[in-house]
């Protein structure tokens, strides 16, 4: 439905990587400066699991609404039922004594 946007990825140092490339590569040890170490960008599950997570809610959320709404009605009608049995035994009761 919705897309989840995301910051952009940081900027990766390119100055030092195009002066160490034009170095001759006869030299040895080619540079002495120190290089950071930058981890390998970590693989992203959580839009897989966003979206999967909001559909799972959204399923569960109309199941409930359902149950609830069938349990209001069985109860309903199970109290209109005895309603009619209690009217009607009262009312056989009324004709039985008046004759």
């Amino acid at each position: 439905m919705f897309p989840p946007k995301y910051p952009p990825p940081p900027a990766l140092p390119t100055a030092h990587a195009l002066n160490h490339a034009n170095q001759p590569s006869n030299t040895p040890g080619a540079c002495s400066c120190q290089h950071p170490t930058v981890p390998p960008p970590a693989r992203r599950i959580a839009p897989s699991l966003g979206v999967g997570a909001g559909a799972v809610a959204a399923v569960v959320t109309v199941g409930i609404v359902l149950t609830a709404l069938l349990a209001a009605v069985a109860v309903a009608a199970v109290s209109v039922a005895l309603a009619a049995v209690v009217i009607r035994t009262l009312l056989t009761g009324q004709h039985h004594r008046h004759r």
